[in-house]
């Protein structure tokens, strides 16, 4: 397995890579660093692990909402597909009507989910 070298908010990490993806795993650092980035920039958060959660979420649903449109666009008469999932509260905040608001909410959420301690584990 190859090993690369890579920057994500200015910190480097040392990844592993199997022998033929390093495309591939070079266009998720540069997907996770630009929404880390672009969570920091917004000025409202501070933390790395927070940025890093917030920036996962978002991820994770931008995969899920691709994931589900094909499926969406399938015919009617397709009884194998199941149906869609219902929106959870991170598609309810992620298309908030500013980022700011989004994130904002997501803080909320991770404020109540963490509790008092603030630690995710």
């Amino acid at each position: 397995m190859k090993q690369l070298e890579v920057q994500i908010m200015g910190q480097s990490y040392l990844l592993g890579c199997p022998e033929g993806g390093e495309a591939r795993l070079l266009d998720a650092v540069e997907r996770v660093d630009s929404a880390m980035c672009k969570i920091r920039d917004s000025g409202k958060v501070k933390a790395r692990d927070r940025i890093a959660v917030l920036a996962s979420l978002n991820l994770a649903f931008d995969l899920s909402e691709r994931a589900s449109a094909p499926v969406a666009a399938a015919p009617a008469t397709t009884t194998s597909a199941a149906p869609a999932p219902a929106p959870t509260a991170t598609a309810a905040t992620h298309t908030a009507a500013h980022p700011d608001d989004a994130i904002a909410a997501l803080l909320q959420r991770l404020d109540a989910v963490l509790g008092e301690d603030g630690r995710l584990i």
